[in-house]
């Protein structure tokens, strides 16, 4: 569980740590006045007018006695005076300023609303991590915002946000995001480390950054978690993840991440956990489908026709008998094809490109198997396969997928199904051996971690995920206490 907060000061200390956590101090001729704020959270120029040159321009004429005086010098309507410090925190992290008297014996608070809607328009809503479930509200390019977003959904003072500025040319402000009390040091000593050592010229996305501080930029692999949804990047930084983003940028980049989370839909959490569970499972079926079934059909009809049943053996000979290429010609021929397709369809406009896609696939797809140049069993297991590599919720991982059939398909074409197995085993060697800041990425299947299994292959209930996964290593390992009584029923029999 986290550290409570006990009085102002030490809400100020931790409070500080995070760069847009702002005290300004205006000097009266009797006193000092303290004003402590997130600008993230406020509208720093309703501050100015309404408060700062509000408070000044009334000391001209007037001297400020009491904090009670507060409430007729600010135009402003949502005031409060409270001696309550856990007040106080509340409603300066809900976007309240909070005016103190610096030479006051008693701890008064007058607490201003400066909330702001920033980041809540109507067009913030994600674009290619879709979710019929749950909340849709995706970040921004804006820096301030993001992290906006970010403490209107994690209210407490133990977010700390930290910047950076990295680039020689572009000079562009990065930010570490992080839970205080959650994450383990070591991996926010390692990022900081990454970044600080950086040489860089511009900065134009926070990809960039995840490349450079990846612990393997050479695998094909997403080492970390690259999402545009801020759930998902708050359920990492609760989970005890440190979260990565630069100003320009609407995505963020969780660490340490594990291949499973490529797998996991914020869904999954808003549906009942066997539900959950279901698609998350059919999700990483969906995958394997997609990266092994072109491989396999080359495989059977080259080198081991003997093992295809014979009520489909005919079926398939049929097929293949106007056929004048190899098996890996035809193969080869369909993936370019649906490859062509897909990337015209991701630049052309949204309404062309589903044309595109529907009237093309339909009309190559015809028109090759009437040419002679592919039979029809192919273009289904070619289509399911394009199909199957979308299942993956993260975009990235889905081009990893898309990426990796080919080699596949090349040591089955040379070796039929030893080829095959061939590129299991190292696509199986090289998981093993990656690491994301220093974990490993295959964790918890390899090294075993039973206790971590809850939220891997499937979802368990909410009974079950009250600890964080301990791969994380995080500093605090309790999320929430489990209620064990049992719920009073509302009718009885009598």
């Amino acid at each position: 569980m986290l550290t409570e907060i006990k009085d102002m000061d030490h809400f100020k200390e931790l409070s500080g740590r995070s760069y847009d956590f702002k005290t300004t101090t205006i000097s009266l001729s009797n006193q000092d006045i303290t004003i402590s704020y997130f600008n993230t959270l406020i509208d720093e120029k309703v501050l100015q007018q309404q408060v700062i040159h509000a408070i000044q321009n009334r000391a001209l004429d007037s001297e400020l006695k009491s904090m009670e005086d507060l409430l007729t010098w600010i135009p402003v309507d949502d005031i409060e005076i409270t001696d309550k410090f856990q007040d106080v925190q509340s409603k300066v992290l809900k976007g309240y300023a909070a005016i103190h008297f610096n030479h006051n014996q008693i701890d008064k608070y007058a607490l201003v609303s400066m909330s702001t809607n920033k980041g809540m328009r109507e067009n913030n809503d994600t674009e290619n991590e879709f979710s019929v479930v749950g909340p849709k509200v995706g970040f921004v390019e804006d820096i301030s915002t993001n992290i906006r977003l970010l403490r209107a959904q994690i209210n407490i003072p133990n977010l700390v946000v930290k910047d950076f500025t990295i680039g020689t040319v572009s000079k562009t402000k990065v930010a570490i995001v992080y839970i205080e009390g959650v994450t383990n040091k070591k991996y926010i000593e390692t990022v900081e480390q990454r970044l600080c050592d950086m040489d860089f010229d511009v900065v134009f996305d926070s990809s960039q950054l995840e490349q450079i501080i990846s612990d393997n930029s050479k695998s094909p692999f997403p080492i970390f978690l690259s999402t545009e949804r801020r759930d998902r990047v708050v359920y990492g930084l609760i989970s005890g993840q440190v979260a990565i983003t630069c100003d320009g940028s609407p995505y963020f980049v969780t660490g340490p991440s594990s291949i499973f989370d490529s797998f996991i839909s914020p869904e999954d959490y808003y549906l009942p956990w066997v539900l959950g569970s279901f698609f998350r499972i059919i999700r990483i079926l969906g995958v394997l489908f997609s990266l092994f079934a072109s491989s396999m059909y080359l495989v059977l009809t080259t080198y081991h026709y003997e093992v295809i049943p014979m009520d489909l053996l005919g079926p398939l000979i049929f097929s293949r008998q106007d056929v004048p290429f190899p098996p890996v010609v035809e193969v080869l021929f369909l993936e370019v094809t649906i490859e062509f397709l897909r990337e015209a369809g991701a630049r052309l406009p949204t309404k062309i490109s589903q044309t595109l896609g529907i009237v093309g696939g339909v009309i190559l797809g015809q028109a090759a198997v009437e040419a002679g140049l592919t039979s029809n069993i192919l273009i289904i297991i070619t289509a399911l396969s394009a199909l199957a590599s979308f299942t993956t919720p993260l975009f990235k991982m889905s081009n990893t997928i898309r990426y990796l059939r080919f080699p596949i398909i090349f040591l089955s074409s040379l070796w039929g199904g030893i080829g095959m197995f061939i590129g299991i085993t190292f696509i199986l060697i090289h998981l093993t051996q990656l690491k994301s800041l220093g974990a490993p990425y295959t964790v918890p299947l390899f090294p075993l971690r039973v206790n971590d299994w809850g939220d891997s292959f499937i979802r368990s209930s909410y009974k079950n995920l009250n600890k964080r996964p301990g791969y994380l290593r995080p500093t605090s390992i309790l999320r929430y206490v489990i209620r064990t009584d049992k719920f009073k029923k509302d009718f009885t029999n009598e």
